[in-house]
């Protein structure tokens, strides 16, 4: 398989060109290298892999990302503005990229009669609909109560007012594959994620709690929990995805116009407090945390149904909350100096 993965320097990007380069697949990584701590992921996978090959482009630039996708077989568009934050702060930097951008993909894969699109899309296309949910509460955690317990699938409703720039702007992308696909016939299939966490993620405040919380405990630094700490996501280990991407791509015709809810489920939700206390009780100190106000449009709770892409490709998540935290512990320990 030739691929082309778009942000592949990206966590979720490099992870998978990781996972497809051992398996001796052909990749390409078209990345602008915008994003501070990636430029170490690409280092690390022209280490591993010498073959890989490297394009430094912006899919803001049509004729960039079209010359760059002649002859692959599936384009993994991984490349986004990331942050609901900097959405807010610049609306127009974030549509340019999530939207002309993945709007550039598709048609570079048009013009290119490449074989399909795997598009990472967000949980945040469902805005705030998924905060009308009723809730069950406990001490550390909030939970769905009533038809959604085991969590938000593919027909769950995307038409509120406030999604934020960021899932306007992924929702859009999110439209425009699967119209490429009924309109055009370019197989595409979206991906609504979920947390997704795991080694070489640069995770902030903005983005990656996961490692940022991590990062933080480890150091010492502090941490801003914005709301009560209640707040309930599935996460799901970054190599896991990375196989799902493969069978997606394998698959693309039998599934070409497709969504799916994407994460690591019901079983593996954890909430901010929750982990807050398993990196005490594993690292043997005690965190540095503080409390602020909710942020826009914050999901007190999400997590994914991922029923339908364990029916229809057979896959589920491998790695347990416990082992992916322990892996990503150990990783961050060794190279904390490139956060």
């Amino acid at each position: 398989m030739k691929a082309l993965i778009t942000g592949g320097a990206g966590f979720v990007g490099s992870t998978l060109a990781n996972y497809l380069a051992a398996k001796n697949h052909e990749i390409t990584i078209f990345d602008n290298l915008f994003r501070p701590g990636v430029e170490n992921n690409l280092k690390w996978l022209r280490s591993l892999y010498p073959k890989i090959k490297f394009i430094k482009g912006d899919i803001r630039h049509h004729d960039r990302i079209t010359k760059s996708s002649k002859d692959c077989d599936v384009i993994f568009h991984t490349a986004a503005q990331t942050t609901v934050t900097k959405s807010l702060d610049d609306p127009r930097t974030d549509f340019e990229i999530n939207s002309l951008g993945t709007f550039n993909v598709l048609e570079a894969a048009r013009i290119n009669n490449c074989g399909g699109v795997v598009f990472c899309s967000t949980n945040k296309v469902f805005g705030a609909n998924v905060n009308k949910v009723p809730l069950k509460q406990s001490k550390t955690r909030y939970m769905f109560s009533g038809k959604y317990t085991e969590g938000i699938d593919e027909k769950f409703p995307i038409d509120s007012e406030e999604h934020t720039p960021y899932g306007v702007s992924k929702l859009s992308g999110d439209q425009y594959v699967r119209d490429y696909n009924t309109i055009y016939g370019l197989p595409g299939v979206v991906n609504r994620m979920s947390c997704i966490y795991g080694e070489h993620q640069f995770g902030n405040t903005d983005q990656g709690w996961v490692v940022h919380f991590i990062y933080s405990t480890i150091t010492g630094k502090p941490i801003t929990i914005y709301g009560d700490g209640k707040q309930v996501r599935d996460i799901l280990y970054g190599c896991d995805l990375a196989k799902l991407f493969e069978k997606e791509a394998e698959n693309i015709t039998k599934i070409s116009g497709r969504v799916f809810t994407v994460g690591g489920g019901r079983k593996n939700t954890i909430s901010l407090l929750e982990l807050i206390t398993k990196l005490e009780n594993l690292l043997g100190k005690k965190a540095v945390y503080s409390f602020s106000e909710w942020r826009p449009a914050d999901q007190k709770v999400y997590y994914s149904n991922i029923a339908s892409v364990k029916k229809i490709l057979g896959w589920q998540p491998e790695t347990s909350v416990d082992a992916g935290i322990k892996n990503v512990i150990d990783w961050v320990s060794k190279n904390q100096d490139l956060f």
